[in-house]
């Protein structure tokens, strides 16, 4: 017998077994139900704390449970390998981002390895190699052939200084280069874009087939869309053959516009600018490039704007407006123009009074009411005045009368608009995948040839972070003929965002080895869509509504059958940890750099520093590498604490004096577990008797519930810390139980083995072999629940008085009310606080109490 429990031992002993018995390998036997459980891959950036792999421990739960429900279970890993901070470790190491890179994959394996997740690491994918890119490559070139891919111009954020295009990531909040500390200017360049708003009504409606998402995050998806509806309405140009358009959802309030306001950057700013007005408009566009979008639509910044000394005429009256230029309008949104309504609209209204121009009321609260002065813009529906023959009209009856006045005139349509703006992809770096197109002087944007894939990236480049991307300066291999016609020609130089990566990662594992095609699309319409996707919060937007992009241009297509890529999503909450800081200057401090834990101070100002719950992240020093636990406590322990502390949606707190908790817990389970496979295979355990005592049947009543407890938190909306409390209810009812070497008791012992398996799966096998098994714990089925060991014969009644609990009894299970009633007033309790009181009321509560109400 195994005297103690040892898990540095016992753990890479079991993970050797199972990787010799293929346990985690997936299976191809389509007899059984499939099922896909996937965590969101990970960028490798080096190091892994028990933030990352709560992740992975939470499906490596579900997968496990299901392999023992009888399902063949597809759990990949991969690495979103791609992306900025491979490239800025070039810049600061002087090595390629691909050795930093490969290099972190390692170690990170190496820290997942010990956790005993079952993942087929045969499926693994790297989105920075060539075998997979090629892939991404091809797709990007399904998009083009479908007409979702195209070029235009955008603007980008452009460092003065370096004179290179920077991510938002590398511009700080003040707008300033995260290198040079020069001010961002924006500047338009010619950028590949998807066409993502070809997909957003059906992206929005399908939304309702996703029963299994969490509504918060359907609910910010519907938001990011945005659909609106409203009115599409040209405004023409005085003495210009030209008009601009606007779209607003209050066409009520047309009769309120004073001014229209053109983005600085729209090609008509300086086509309709009067002479007078040259000077001025060119030195605000000046003033403007220099500030980042988040500077332009700041809510708490001044809106600043200039007139053209344009003017154009209202669609209905013909009266005459001022065009002017403003901060706060972005050509990328919408039409790059909107219709200034100051008494209706909140910044229309600061802009108007910054710059005196005229404040026209035409909507009023009620029917028939003054249009007074406004303080402030009145925002809401009502009653329009002042609108020529519409006045009286409310505004919903308005909107549709002033759109078919518009019609009429042909100033203007009703539309329906989204938020959501086509998907710039388009990356000035190297560390991402080449988009493979060949701009020729004669033909065009021409695709690369299908054979010719990949496009490798170059590995002969440098890294300065200066100047345009190093692609661009390899002349060898930007340098090339066109395909179609052999003119000499030039490569695309913009590599494609990282989210492209991760838009179809899930496609591929089921088929990660194909080097003829994408995927065998009978393969992935087998396993797709995801049965259970698991990733933090922070995709909720972008990444989960790109890959619903993609799976149905992809469908559409002709390549899978399927329209939407995960059926249920489960958004884990973030491990935190205690971090430092200096409040006076925002620096944070680690641990180890502090003389006094209880008494923390600044080692280079001794000031005093916060101490509190912060996300886990290397910049805060507040990441618990998961090796410093699992060789502590072992895996199992680890894994617990994950699933224990929290329910999974929401965020922990790291706790060493928990993580002690949980390393109790399975020790209490190891001597239960131990000392009765002694006996067990000792041949001490009675045989099965044909009636059980009364003791034997209250334990296998408490076998049973944890059966259909911890099966129920398992399935729907998981609850992973219920599920741990309730193995820890069933070893509490093993260890005080009075039948300690019956049959019952090892159906007991086994139950909770096989209960735990999912959760603790080291621990969970060695005693399995103990109690005498030569099969693999996780080779077994999964309990299931006998519904006569849940019947009783009798219940515990609780007896109060007043309200106040005085004592309990037991009634039989079936009793009914009156009989519960008689038997409260008969026993001990009840004669012993009725005695001498008047029994004014009785209120039972069927199985549960019995209140008297005295005089």
């Amino acid at each position: 017998m195994e005297s103690r429990y040892s898990p540095n031992e016992i753990e890479p002993k079991w993970r050797k077994v199972w990787a010799q018995q293929g346990l985690d390998q997936t299976p191809q036997d389509k007899t059984q139900p499939k099922f896909y459980a996937l965590s969101m891959f990970p960028y490798p950036s080096g190091s892994l704390h028990v933030g990352h792999t709560r992740n992975y421990v939470i499906t490596d739960v579900i997968a496990r449970q299901k392999r023992m429900q009888g399902f063949r279970v597809l759990q990949p890993m991969g690495w979103d390998a791609f992306g900025l901070p491979a490239e800025n470790a070039a810049i600061e190491r002087g090595i390629h981002p691909a050795q930093w890179t490969y290099k972190n994959i390692e170690q990170m394996k190496a820290q997942l390895e010990p956790l005993g997740l079952s993942i087929d690491w045969n499926k693994e994918v790297a989105t920075c190699s060539p075998d997979y890119y090629r892939w991404t490559q091809w797709i990007f070139l399904q998009f083009y052939a479908a007409g979702l891919a195209y070029q235009k111009e955008a603007a980008v954020n452009w460092d003065p200084v370096d004179q290179t295009v920077l991510a938002n990531e590398q511009v700080d909040s003040e707008g300033r280069s995260w290198r040079s500390g020069a001010k961002v200017e924006r500047k338009l360049l010619r950028q590949w874009f998807l066409k993502i708003t070809d997909y957003a009504e059906e992206l929005l409606q399908d939304l309702d087939q996703l029963e299994g998402w969490p509504d918060r995050v359907k609910t910010m998806q519907a938001n990011w869309i945005g659909k609106s509806v409203g009115a599409y309405i040209e405004f023409e140009i005085v003495g210009v053959d030209e008009k601009i358009g606007v779209f607003t959802t209050r066409p009520d309030t047309l009769f309120g516009v004073s001014y229209v306001v053109l983005a600085p950057e729209h090609p008509l700013t300086a086509k309709i600018t009067t002479p007078d007005q040259q000077e001025v408009v060119k030195a605000f566009m000046q003033t403007v490039a220099s500030e980042s979008e988040l500077e332009r639509t700041a809510e708490d910044k001044p809106k600043k704007g200039v007139p053209t000394g344009a003017k154009v005429r209202h669609p209905l009256t013909g009266k005459e407006v001022p065009v002017w230029i403003a901060d706060y309008v972005l050509y990328e949104y919408g039409t790059g123009a909107v219709m200034g309504v100051p008494a209706h609209d909140t910044r229309d209204f600061k802009f108007a009074q910054d710059y005196q121009l005229p404040i026209q009321v035409v909507i009023v609260p009620e029917a028939n009411a003054p249009a007074e002065n406004l303080e402030t813009a009145y925002t809401d529906p009502g009653w329009l005045v002042h609108s020529g023959e519409f006045d009286g009209l409310s505004s919903e009856a308005a909107k549709q009368a002033i759109i078919e006045a518009l019609e009429q005139k042909g100033s203007g349509r009703q539309r329906v608009q989204y938020r959501l703006r086509d998907w710039l992809i388009s990356r000035q770096r190297y560390w991402g995948v080449p988009i493979p197109v060949i701009h020729c002087p004669d033909c065009g944007a021409v695709p690369v040839p299908d054979a010719a894939l990949p496009v490798q990236l170059p590995e002969n480049v440098q890294f300065s972070g200066k100047g345009a991307s190093p692609l661009s300066q390899l002349e060898d291999w930007v340098n090339v003929d066109c395909p179609s016609c052999g003119t000499p020609a030039k490569r695309e130089t913009d590599t494609m965002d990282t989210f492209i990566d991760s838009s179809w990662y899930f496609l591929r594992y089921p088929d990660a080895r194909n080097d003829q095609q994408v995927f065998d699309s009978d393969l992935v319409n087998d396993w797709l869509p995801v049965d259970q996707y698991v990733g933090g919060i922070e995709h909720a937007i972008l990444h989960l509504l790109y890959s619903r992009f993609f799976t149905k241009v992809l469908r559409d297509r002709g390549l899978i059958n399927f329209d939407e890529p995960f059926k249920r999503l489960l958004t884990q909450g973030m491990v935190q940890a205690t971090a430092y800081k200096n409040p006076k200057t925002g620096r944070y401090v680690a641990p180890d750099q502090i003389a006094d834990l209880d008494h923390p101070t600044d080692p280079d100002t001794g000031e005093a520093l916060e101490v509190f719950f912060e996300k886990m992240s290397k910049s805060k020093y507040n990441g618990i590498p998961p090796e410093g636990v699992t060789e502590k406590y072992g895996a199992d322990t680890a894994r617990l604490f994950t699933l224990f502390k929290a329910p999974p949606e929401k965020d922990l707190e790291w706790d060493a004096a928990d993580v002690e908790g949980q390393a109790r817990f399975l020790n209490r389970v190891w001597r239960i577990a131990a000392e009765f496979g002694h006996r067990r295979v000792a041949g001490q355990v009675q045989a099965p008797a044909a009636s059980l005592s009364k003791p034997e049947q209250d334990l296998r009543r408490s076998i049973h519930v944890a059966i259909q407890e911890i099966s129920e938190d398992l399935s729907g909306d998981y609850q992973f810390n219920t599920a741990v409390s309730e193995l820890m209810k069933l070893s509490n009812a093993l260890s005080d139980a009075a039948c300690k070497d019956s049959a019952v008791y090892a159906e007991g012992v086994d139950t909770l083995l096989l209960l735990m398996a999912p959760f603790a799966p080291h621990i969970a096998e060695e005693l399995w072999h103990q109690q005498g098994h030569t099969t693999l714990i996780h080779q077994q089925r999964w309990p299931e629940v006998d519904p006569t060991a849940l019947e009783v014969d009798e219940i515990t009644l609780v007896i109060q008085v007043m309200g106040k609990t005085r004592g309990t009894i037991q009634v039989p299970a079936q009793a009914t009310k009156a009989e519960m009633e008689q038997a409260a007033i008969a026993s001990d309790i009840g004669q012993r606080y009725l005695a001498g009181k008047t029994l004014r009321k009785v209120i039972v509560v069927p199985g549960k109490l019995v209140n008297f109400v005295v005089g």
